[in-house]
């Protein structure tokens, strides 16, 4: 369950510790790759943009004010923008956002929470040098660092913040693991790691977990599953118009680039079978086409990456090591250390040839 400051401010933790108790896992949020700020939604009523206003939040714009309700009424404002409040901005120190960091974990665990996470965004190094050896001091369980362009979960971040701001995933990824060998070189465990950023194929997981090997765990993916997922539900709303609004489906009839596929699931959905197989047929007849989509997707990344670690000869996730990547042009080979292509294995090769 991930928390912000206005999720802090009310009650959220203590909530949660009450009502399920210690199995939950608790993420703290330092922003993700499209932002530098807080987290952002959009709403159109505007009574649930007051209730999140009185809750704490920044809504713009005021849905209080006379001028706009009137304009609300009257159809020129249709939405509003929440914003999080940003944490930490009276904090001038790298040594005061460890101690305020550092203090909240310890108020989260006498909760009794027993599993804690932090996620952080694309900030500049100083940033990820502080994610990283915060998030060790603290012996956290995880920490996620999302590059630019993410975000990976909803997109809701203005489309120029998400294109735009922050360091990219690549030269992020690659500094975390320098930072990582720092740290492990003085004694300091780093934390497990996931990386997150504009990730969708099976190739930026290969790469993505051998260029952090083997601090990186875990490959974070938000919008790349939603596709299908939405795919899914439009095919839904299709074939079961009486679904439609439940699925938010929003076509009247299949495209033409789907109808020389067919029009039934069986045929449309090339792992509605293996799903069956798994779930069986009465919940095959609840279960919503989206995660059938959804199914198939993952079942594409899997497959892919199998063939992918076979050609590198290494048959688990936790054998990927950086000597399994060559860099495709200089720029790549300065930013990430990976060997250029022509320079990649040369010493072994030189060492045969002189064998």
């Amino acid at each position: 369950m991930q928390i912000n400051l206005e999720d802090t401010r009310n009650g959220v933790a203590e909530y949660l510790i009450d009502q399920h108790g210690d199995e939950v896992v608790i993420e703290l949020k330092w922003g993700q790759g499209a932002k530098d700020i807080g987290g952002e939604i959009q709403v159109s009523d505007i009574d649930y943009a007051c209730f999140l206003q009185d809750r704490g939040y920044l809504v713009d714009p005021d849905p209080s004010d006379p001028g706009v309700r009137l304009a609300h009424a009257q159809g020129a404002i249709t939405s509003f923008a929440r914003h999080s409040r940003l944490g930490v901005t009276h904090l001038g120190t790298a040594h005061e956002v460890r101690e305020a960091f550092l203090g909240e974990v310890a108020r989260l665990r006498r909760l009794g929470f027993r599993r804690i996470s932090l996620k952080t965004g694309a900030y500049g190094l100083e940033g990820l040098a502080m994610a990283l050896r915060f998030a060790a001091e603290a012996k956290l369980d995880l920490l996620t660092i999302d590059g630019a362009g993410g975000g990976t979960g909803t997109g809701m971040s203005p489309w120029n913040r998400m294109e735009q701001w922050g360091l990219p995933s690549l030269p992020l990824h690659a500094k975390t693991y320098d930072f990582c060998q720092i740290l492990a070189a003085r004694g300091v465990t780093p934390p497990d790691i996931a990386l997150a950023g504009g990730l969708a194929r099976e190739d930026h997981l290969f790469k993505a977990l051998a260029l952090c090997a083997p601090y990186a765990r875990v490959v974070c993916m938000g919008r790349a599953p939603m596709i299908p997922a939405f795919l899914g539900s439009n095919i839904e709303g299709v074939l079961k118009p009486e679904r439609q609004a439940a699925v938010s489906g929003h076509w009247t009839h299949l495209p033409h680039a789907l109808k020389p596929i067919g029009a039934t699931p069986e045929t449309l959905f090339a792992g509605w079978e293996a799903v069956r197989a798994k779930v069986g047929e009465a919940e095959m007849d609840r279960i919503p086409f989206g995660a059938v989509a959804l199914w198939g997707y993952a079942d594409k990344l899997a497959c892919g990456l199998q063939q992918l670690m076979a050609g590198a000869r290494k048959f688990s996730l936790d054998r990927l090591s950086r000597d399994d990547l060559m860099a495709a042009n200089r720029e790549t080979a300065e930013v990430t250390g990976i060997p250029y292509l022509t320079e990649a294995q040369e010493d072994r090769a030189l060492a045969i040839l002189a064998g």
